[in-house]
């Protein structure tokens, strides 16, 4: 039997849609043709009931360990019960999304696979948990020991990073500085070479502060930083005002937009791809992608949720693990 690149899927918040959209991919994928091999870490009674909620049809096996599973159907690594609560960030619900990650973080340290899928889990669930925790981005870099990482968004439009990720906006300023944007944007730039295939990448950087600064009369970061990174890295352009340079569908004539913020990034980013956007978290020494979106408290359970934003995670897992593969050749 031939062996098919073994993908990684976390449940996510079992509360929300995290396994909903997980299971109807699968539903998906192979139904298409079989050419997969598709590893879920979920407890075994919330997969049967989404199983069977879903009303779905495809082949699965439950298994104790990555080395039972097979080709041509869904493994379901399966972990202890755990109860359901729709609509509702639980203790339970926190605990069961911070386990399926761990448990999936082991299989990737063992080299078995070299790819996982990240469902959208709830700080607040996993917090109630008595789980210090800030973001799946944050744990994944920690665990593989990795300092210099981006969290990138990657859909058809537009490819785009972030300077700072999950910290209060009154911290925003604090992380504008001339050496670590270096790393970051170097990082940025040889991951578009070598996971994306942009041999000469051009990127576009955004202001910080409104109008990008107005030459220093809001804010002098602009001035004193930010264009200076700029001018001495032949490959990036700014800094641009990013109200018209989004409005004015500036990106279009960029490979990749670094924002310098969150929110500043993500706002358009959503109105563009909200149903296919993908979260990818770039220096990592495995490929880890994520839906853009979060936990959809509000229509768990009752069969509403779009997979789309999971399929699309999938489909540039697989082709940045290709990619790579040749570039290690």
């Amino acid at each position: 039997m031939k062996n098919f690149q073994k993908v990684l899927f976390t449940c996510g918040d079992i509360n929300g849609i995290s396994p909903e959209i997980s299971l109807k991919l699968f539903n998906y994928l192979l139904a298409k043709n079989k050419k997969h091999h598709l590893i879920f870490t979920c407890p075994k009674n919330v997969f049967k009931i989404y199983y069977k909620n879903l009303q779905l049809n495809f082949k699965y096996k439950f298994i104790k360990d990555v080395n039972e599973s097979e080709d041509d159907l869904l493994n379901v690594l399966a972990m202890p019960d755990a109860k359901l609560d729709f609509g509702n960030p639980t203790k339970i619900s926190g605990k069961v999304s911070f386990e399926s990650l761990m448990l999936s973080i082991d299989v990737l340290k063992k080299k078995y696979s070299s790819i996982v899928i990240t469902s959208p889990v709830s700080k607040l669930a996993i917090n109630k948990a008595g789980i210090n925790f800030i973001g799946q981005t944050e744990l994944l870099a920690n665990e593989f020991g990795i300092q210099n990482f981006l969290m990138m968004f990657l859909s058809k439009e537009i490819k785009a990073a972030l300077n700072s990720i999950h910290i209060p906006i009154k911290d925003v300023a604090n992380q504008v500085n001339n050496s670590s944007m270096k790393k970051k944007l170097n990082l940025l730039h040889s991951t578009l070479k070598k996971d994306f295939n942009i041999q000469e990448p051009k990127i576009a950087v955004l202001g910080l502060n409104p109008h990008a600064g107005e030459n220093g009369k809001i804010g002098d970061e602009e001035v004193k930083i930010i264009s200076k990174v700029i001018k001495k890295i032949n490959y990036l352009s700014g800094p641009f005002v990013p109200d018209a340079f989004f409005a004015n569908k500036i990106y279009k004539h960029f490979d990749a937009v670094f924002g310098m913020y969150h929110d500043q990034i993500l706002i358009p980013f959503k109105m563009l791809s909200f149903h296919t956007g993908v979260n990818f978290t770039a220096g990592l020494p495995i490929i880890r992608t994520s839906p853009d979106h979060g936990t959809a408290f509000d229509i768990a359970g009752k069969n509403k949720a779009n997979f789309k934003s999971i399929y699309y995670a999938y489909k540039y897992a697989i082709e940045i693990s290709k990619l790579r593969s040749k570039v290690e050749r």
